[in-house]
């Protein structure tokens, strides 16, 4: 409670929100712009308050899951691996404003992503830009199309292996440009383009005339998929090219949408065709046939406009003008058109046999039909107005005009029982099943005719023998539309398969070549989206199983098949209902007649009504016979007698889903087999317009495309690897003989170590040597740099060989001297021991004599002694000096005797030292009778002396036995303290003990729980999906978004109301859902059984408010809890910024030691009791503490810490070589330790806890200000000691 006291003029709410805001920016959701920039100004209960730095965005509370740290200043990096933090916001922001800068192209490591531009940049795809990428390393020059091309062809002649190259994007994004200019490189890269080339590059526009069209979200969208390859012989020269195609978009021809189109050249052949092929073809204006219901104006700018005829233009185009596209001219480009198939090698007659084609659908759709009065089987016949019609078809056909009549009004049934067998039966046609035949000839015709097209092309290209291969995947990205059907759902499903192989390829597959090469790389997850695939194409229970069964029904039925559907796949999460839609329009739909998949990239609601119709593409036997029997060659090329359906029956038929699915498992086995390169099409904004950038659009896009879970990766991965052989082999050619010789790994060894290359950007691993982005493009342009530097880079690495053959050269050097000094050793211990043995034998022989010499010579000793005591006699003292000379000279005679008499003997010795030995006992007897007759004189001074000494040593001992008394109560205190930690320490065991009795019994709830949490999370990311997609789709179709049927879980509703077609509130939603969930944790459940028992909810206070009450309210509880609410806080706050810390920020900003962080991480959470503020505790604790950061020689510092209950109240950090760091809560809240005494594990660590005083001492010492105890008692040896001094 005193601390904040302390500090009250500190606490201003201005003050407060200073200390709370952070200089740092952030990232923030935002449901328009993805994510804009604020600072973090309130942390809340659950949410912190970010204030935008834009003052028209609002002030806003966001979940921190929803809150990322923020590079300072603009970011433009090439590779956004290169970002100095790596998360979804930055990396938006860097697309952001490269795109303002008409830097369309950004990678992620090897993955190019392109944002649409919706205009011509100049000079972007110029032939001088295509030379500049010829042969360059990717990353040496600015991301492009060209770059990703340049480096399949490289990859190719490497590794000697086909090449793939994945376009992917929604529709819109920018997929068929893409397309185009990888085509273009491809054939122009390495010398002008021969004849192949040419014919390659003329397929585009012919497959885009035929097989692209207006939609609502795409100018010059591709209705088909296709996979072109261009084959290169050994020398990487191109030999020829092969195109396969995939689900051309068959219902398009008979029915479009008012803003959308049919296929283009429908449109080219109206506007640009000459007026004598208008007129042999009788065509007229768009207006004039059904088939072109939708969108009637051109594509045309302002001279093409003034070329199409005015009677060619529909009245919508005369009122609104044409259509304006930067790329699209359907005058211009049916003059292209003409050219382009004249150059694949089709003649005048077989492109008028084309035209005649595409006519005769436009004048097929125009028959009409009406019902025969007087019929009574309610048969129809062909109306009058269609007469004409009729007439044009069957003339383009070649086909008999009765023939045709009959054909489309009735079909031919063949009996096989119940009379004469083979009895052809004629069964009249209604008038909806003779439009459905009509309808079912015009896609059968133009669907052909497609096929033929793509054939002609394939033959026109000359081919060769080949040996490798580059394929570029271009096929329509994921749709979802108001109403979707068949076609979508088979878009949609070979976008899962792709999106699948991505994961496998990129993500998957990246991180078990990190295990088994050795790199210690981080684990990142991702959604594996399998549980869709196998939703669709199971063998027993698949939708494409279940349609196919259905279809071979005797009375196949939408309805059955759906509700088939429905209860196979009841439980499945994937799978739902049409009234689960967040769209208003799919809700309107009964369960029978649709269902809603959860892809990937969002939920999708099918309409089921026309899908055995669209699955099952045979004509039937009439119509499928007279196309057969007709005279135009063209169709009888396209229908071949003997082909017919018919007769295979229903249970043999192929239908269309079954073969797409086989033609896609081929293409995925092809992608499989190649190196795979993947360019990412984004689309900027919804409507098609440059120099607009809507970030919740393109952050959708990049979620679902999986590009930002590769950036994750890609944050510690190393995308650019080679073999050590084929990084040898690529420079051996330009290595001198002498390091050609070496094997590979040394080789790679000597080249890395010569050229000083960091440690960080490469690694080893077992079989490879791995690079960071970017950085083997450095390595490769050294190496491949002037023959002078190349010089250079031979003589560092002979440098290096000879640098490592001298170390071990030195090495056996050493080895060799070693064993020399150790022979020389030991000749010198022989000598050591011949040299004892000689002296032993000498001093046996001797030893009488200089033992006799010694105890001699120790008289003489005693005599000086004698002078020394003789020298203090006031009187006698000559008498003792000459007594001492005549001993001298006695031991002089002695000693000449034993010197000179080698063969004395021992007893010999005895009697002359005897003999002096009396002498000197009797001048002793002497000395002591004079001494103590000075002696007695001196006593009395003595004694005097000796009174004063002990009266010196009595006051002494008096004071040690003060200091000795203090220091027991010292150590009583202590060992009471020491008392009070074992009690605690057994108590704490012994519930240990008891919560580990109670986990075992949870264990298996908990990991229910665990795996419950993750399963929950993913359908959480996958409703914002769903409600994302769903609002796009609504704000283009001006419709509504509902709330779905919340989650529910365990029988619990965890979702709440939402507001109608508002993205944020969905967020929110989402947020408390996952929160609430998220409570189930023990943690949680500890804190809110603690709340429940109080009386005040502060989980709406804000920060600044809780301050204000700890520094000013008088109630005692009320203090307490927001003492806890604020601790809590901090908390989160912290735990947040450690998150989004920099990756080169290391813990510079720690708040308590690692040891005491670490035991609040693994301790088990613990409710705090509520202890009352003016009885609370102060403890004070001191443990030795090292920053994380320090270097290896840094001697430890101390770190004090003084708990006032369980919060912390002051903070010290002590080191040798730093100044103190002293710390006061209420001032310093952001820098000190956030835990509580409990968890911080303090108080069970021996030896740490301290006295009051001794705390006090180091914190006045380093000039910390006096503490002010106001009320509160301190511990108990605190107390103790409080007693003792008073």
């Amino acid at each position: 409670m005193d601390f904040y006291a302390n500090n009250k003029e500190l606490h201003s709410a201005s003050s407060v929100k200073k200390m709370l805001e952070d200089t740092q920016l952030v990232w923030v959701r935002d449901a328009a712009e993805g994510y804009i920039q604020g600072r973090i100004t309130e942390i809340g209960a659950k949410e912190f308050e970010v204030t935008p730095t834009d003052r028209k965005y609002p002030k806003r509370t966001c979940h921190y899951d929803d809150i990322h740290s923020s590079c300072d200043g603009p970011q433009d990096h090439d590779d956004n691996c290169e970002l100095m933090l790596l998360n979804e916001a930055t990396f938006l922001d860097n697309l952001k404003t490269r795109y303002y800068k008409d830097k369309i192209y950004t990678y992620v490591a090897n993955i190019l992503i392109a944002v649409n531009p919706y205009r011509e940049i100049k000079e972007l795809y110029a032939p001088d830009t295509i030379k500049k990428y010829n042969g360059r390393s990717l990353g040496e020059l600015p991301p492009h199309v060209f770059a990703i091309a340049d480096k399949a062809i490289r990859d190719m002649r490497v590794y000697k292996l086909s090449q793939s190259i994945i376009v992917s994007g929604e529709s819109g994004a920018g997929k068929t440009e893409s397309t185009k200019y990888l085509l273009k490189y491809l054939c122009y890269s390495h010398d002008s383009a021969g004849p192949i080339e040419t014919k390659i590059l003329d397929a585009n526009p012919v497959l885009e005339a035929f097989g692209n069209a207006k939609t609502t979200r795409n100018n010059n969208s591709s209705r088909f998929g296709k996979f072109i390859e261009v084959h290169y012989d050994a020398k990487c020269q191109v030999v020829g090219g092969y195109i396969s195609h995939y689900l051309l978009e068959k219902s398009r021809i008979c029915t479009q949408s008012a803003e959308e189109r049919n296929y283009h050249v429908f449109y080219m052949l109206l506007a640009g065709a000459p007026q004598q092929l208008r007129d042999k073809l009788s065509l007229g204006k768009p207006d004039d046939y059904r088939y072109l219901s939708g969108c009637t104006q051109y594509f045309a700018n302002a001279k093409t406009e003034q070329l199409i005829p005015g009677s060619q233009k529909s009245k919508n185009h005369q009122q609104k003008g044409p259509l304006k596209d930067p790329i699209i001219d359907d005058y211009q480009h049916f003059q292209n058109l003409d050219k382009a198939l004249g150059r694949l090698g089709l003649s005048d007659s077989e492109k008028l046999g084309i035209y005649s084609l595409v006519a005769a659908v436009l004048h097929l759709g125009n028959i009409a039909f009406e019902e025969i009065p007087d019929d009574v089987r309610g048969g129809c016949q062909v109306s009058e107005a269609s007469e004409q019609s009729l007439t044009i078809t069957s003339g383009l056909l070649g086909v008999d005009q009765t023939e045709l009549r009959t054909a489309l009004v009735s079909r031919v049934m063949q009996s096989k029982g119940g009379g004469f067998k083979g009895t052809v039966i004629m069964v009249p046609l209604k008038i909806y099943e003779a439009s459905n035949a009509r309808d079912a000839l015009a896609k059968a015709i133009y669907s052909r005719l497609f096929d033929r097209i793509v054939g002609l092309i394939n033959q026109s290209i000359p081919f060769q023998a080949s040996n490798f291969y580059i394929g570029v995947l271009d096929i329509a990205g994921f749709e979802y539309f108001t109403v979707n059907s068949f076609e979508q759902f088979c878009i949609n499903y070979c976008n899962e398969k792709l999106q699948k192989f991505f994961n496998d390829n990129i993500l998957k597959n990246e991180q078990e070549l990190y295990k088994r090469e050795g790199l210690n790389v981080p684990e990142i997850t991702f959604t594996d989206n399998q549980d869709i695939i196998e939703l669709i194409e199971a063998k027993s229970n698949g939708i494409f199983t279940l349609l196919d069964e259905e279809s071979k029904l005797p009375k196949p039925s939408p309805s059955h098949f759906t509700a088939e559907v429905h209860k196979s796949w009841a439980n499945h999460y994937r799978l739902g209902l049409p009234r689960s839609s967040r769209l208003k329009a799919h809700r309107t739909l009964r369960d029978e007649e649709g269902f809603l998949v959860r892809h990937f990239a969002g939920a999708v609601c099918y309409n089921t009504e026309q899908f055995i119709e669209k699955n099952n593409d045979a004509l039937h036997a009439s119509l499928e016979g007279l196309v057969q029997e007709c005279d135009n060659p063209l169709l009888q090329t396209l229908f071949p007698s003997g082909s017919s359906t018919s007769v295979r029956g229903k249970l043999n038929f192929i239908s269309v889903g079954s073969k797409f699915k086989t033609q896609l498992g081929e293409l995925m086995e092809k992608l499989e087999q190649n190196g795979t390169n993947f360019i990412r099409c984004i689309k900027p904004n919804s409507k098609m317009i440059d120099r607009q950038f809507e970030g919740s659009l393109a952050l959708a896009q990049l979620k679902c495309s999986g590009t930002i879970s590769v950036l994750e990766l890609m944050e510690h991965g190393y995308p650019s690897r080679v073999l050590f052989a084929d990084l040898y082999s690529m420079y051996k050619s330009v290595l001198p003989p002498e390091l050609v010789s070496l094997p590979a790994r040394t080789f790679c060894e000597a080249m890395f170590q010569s050229l000083n290359l960091s440690a960080k950007d490469f690694k080893f691993g077992i079989t490879k040597v791995f690079f960071r982005p970017g950085k083997f493009v450095e390595f490769d342009r050294i190496m491949r740099s002037d023959p002078e530097n190349m010089l250079a880079i031979v003589a560092k690495v002979k440098k290096w060989l000879i640098r490592s053959r001298w170390v071990k050269s030195a090495l056996g050097a050493l080895c060799v001297i070693k064993l020399k000094n150790r022979i020389i050793y030991r000749n010198k211990c022989v000598l050591v021991a011949q040299r004892i043995a000689r002296g032993y034998l000498a001093r046996k022989q001797h030893r009488p004599r200089y033992q006799g010499l010694a105890k001699i010579n120790k008289i003489r000793i005693n005599t000086v002694k004698t002078i020394e005591i003789a020298s203090g006699l006031k009187m006698g003292r000559d008498e003792i000096v000459s007594g001492v000379n005549d001993i001298y000279r006695q031991i002089d005679e002695a000693i000449k005797k034993i010197k000179l008499n080698p063969r004395i003997t021992q007893r010999e010795i005895d009697s002359m030292y005897t003999v002096v030995m009396a002498n000197m006992n009797k001048l002793t007897v002497d000395l002591n009778t004079k001494l103590k007759e000075q002696q007695q004189a001196e006593e009395q001074e003595r004694l005097r002396k000796i009174q004063e000494a002990l009266e010196a040593e009595r006051a002494a001992k008096e004071a040690e036995e003060l200091r000795l008394r203090e220091e027991a109560e010292n150590k009583r205190l202590k060992a009471e303290m020491e008392t009070r930690r074992k009690a605690a320490e057994a108590q704490r065991l012994r519930q240990e003990e008891e919560d580990r009795r109670a986990a075992l019994a949870l264990q298996e709830q908990l990991e229910k729980e665990a795996k419950d949490d993750a399963k929950y999370r993913q359908q959480l990311e996958q409703e914002r999906r769903d409600h994302e997609l769903a609002l796009r789709l609504a704000n283009e179709s001006n419709g509504q978004v509902e709330d779905s049927p919340p989650v529910i879980r365990n029988g619990v509703n965890d979702a709440s109301p939402m507001g109608s077609n508002k993205l944020i509130s969905f967020s929110q939603v989402v947020s408390n859902i996952a929160s609430r969930y998220l409570n189930k944790s023990e943690n949680v459940r500890a804190q809110q059984q603690a709340l429940g028992k109080q009386k005040y909810d502060l989980s709406k206070w804000k920060y600044s408010e809780l301050r204000d009450a700890i520094n000013t309210s008088c109630d005692i509880e009320l203090l307490e809890a927001c003492r806890q609410e604020f601790h809590r806080r901090l908390k989160v706050y912290h735990a947040w910024k450690a998150k989004n810390r920099k990756r080169t920020t290391m813990d510079e900003n720690e708040r308590a030691p690692r040891s005491v962080m670490e035991a609040a991480f693994k301790q088990p959470p613990l409710v705090q009791p509520i202890q009352e503020i003016v009885t609370a505790q102060h403890r004070y604790f001191r443990i030795p503490f090292m920053r994380a950061n320090a270097p290896d020689n840094t001697k430890r510092g101390l770190w004090y810490a003084h708990f006032d209950g369980q919060w912390i109240a002051r903070q010290m950090e002590l080191h040798a070589d730093k100044p103190p760091i002293l710390l006061v809560a209420g001032t310093d809240d952001m820098q000190m330790c956030e835990l509580s005494l409990e968890e911080t594990g303090l108080t069970r660590k021996r030896g740490a806890e301290i006295l009051e005083h001794e705390f006090n001492r180091e914190w006045e010492r380093n000039g910390g200000k006096a503490y002010k105890n106001l009320g509160a008692r301190p511990n108990g040896p605190a107390a103790g000691i409080q007693k003792q001094q008073s």
